[in-house]
């Protein structure tokens, strides 16, 4: 009998025992895929991939860590991007961790680096500096906050989470299971989190694993489906489910969930990059009309998205000027009320205000 207060070391190994692709997780799994490739195919119509990579997943590493009751500000997160501000609060420089640790990833896969359970620990370790490895001790039992409730008690013992850890490594490379790559993205996702395998950044490790997951399987192209969001508008139903599988053998329930936040994170990410391109078009006009000649390009009103939070030094590395040219092309851009100017120390940063308010909603 599973008891929440004990160390679950009867967890299953992967592939699930029970019948998993049942005749409503396979149509959802179709609806999602159908979503996915929609999605993949829009980031291949913007101009400038940068634009999507450095603002969407800002945000995703902003909700990922808001799970976990880390919160900060866009404004705070690009100015830390920037490297203009010493004063970042400890959660702003958590949730940026959790940013490098996304690339990495990236970078991992782009090496052909199989999805294992080494760069599992290499993540963890960039998004919390003071997590070794794999949990040595016992007592990583996880509580209701509110009531103080143990909830689940994950396996213990170091050799037994890395058991664990080499079945699902197995399992996510694998293919001799034949599963939809939907329905194992579920699968692997539950399984992590039972696993449990370090003392802190579990929730966060376990989200980037989610999108490498499908850039592995070639789903996506770029790291630009993120549920994070989806999570937060269900908080409650994703742990209800987790437990459900923990407890009661409910995969079902569990991923349809999945299948459900990926299919509706894909429709809106798909709206978001829209939106994106009409702003992005909107103001290329706007600058055409109120620029002088010597500043309008198309390729500087692009740097204002990839670098919402520019300074001159950024269109400097654009190779879109020198120093003097880049300063004037900027104090340009907020004469005509393109960017506004926000001084950060003794530097002063354009910020694209229009950008960040559409990425705020």
């Amino acid at each position: 009998m599973f008891d929440r207060t004990k160390p679950y070391n009867t967890l299953p190994l992967l592939p699930p025992a029970a019948r998993i692709e049942t005749p409503a997780v396979l149509k959802a799994a179709i609806r999602a895929s159908r979503s996915l490739a929609e999605l993949k195919g829009r980031t291949r119509t913007v101009p400038n991939a940068s634009i999507l990579l450095n603002t969407i997943a800002i945000q995703e590493a902003r909700a990922s860590s808001e799970i976990e009751n880390i919160f900060t500000t866009s404004d705070e997160l690009y100015r830390g991007l920037s490297g203009d501000s010493p004063d970042v609060s400890p959660h702003a420089k958590e949730v940026l961790h959790y940013n490098e640790a996304l690339w990495h990833g990236v970078a991992a896969l782009r090496e052909h680096r199989p999805l294992s359970a080494e760069l599992t620990i290499e993540i963890v370790r960039m998004i919390k500096a003071d997590v070794p490895g794999i949990r040595a001790h016992p007592g990583a039992d996880l509580k209701n906050r509110a009531t103080g409730e143990v909830v689940y008690t994950p396996p213990d013992g170091a050799p037994r989470l890395r058991a664990l850890l080499q079945n699902l490594e197995q399992f996510i490379n694998g293919t001799e299971d034949d599963l939809d790559p939907l329905v194992k993205l579920a699968v692997l996702h539950y399984q992590f989190e039972a696993i449990h395998p370090f003392s802190d950044g579990n929730g966060r490790t376990g989200r980037i694993l989610l999108i490498l997951f499908l850039l592995q399987q070639r789903l996506l192209e770029q790291p630009i489906l993120f549920l994070s969001r989806y999570i937060i508008e269900h908080k409650n139903l994703y742990y209800r489910h987790l437990r459900d599988v923990t407890e009661t053998g409910a995969w079902e329930p569990w991923i349809l969930y999945v299948l459900r936040a990926v299919e509706t994170t894909a429709e809106t990410t798909v709206l978001k990059i829209e939106a994106i391109g009409e702003l992005l078009t909107r103001m290329v006009e706007e600058g055409r009309l109120k620029l002088p000649k010597r500043t309008f390009s198309k390729e500087l009103i692009e740097q204002l998205f990839v670098r919402p939070y520019c300074k001159i030094r950024h269109l400097e590395e654009a190779g879109l000027g020198n120093r003097v040219s880049a300063s004037r092309y900027l104090h340009d851009l907020a004469a005509t009320g393109l960017v506004a100017k926000v001084r950060a120390g003794k530097e002063i940063l354009f910020v694209n205000e229009r950008l960040v308010k559409l990425l705020a909603n």
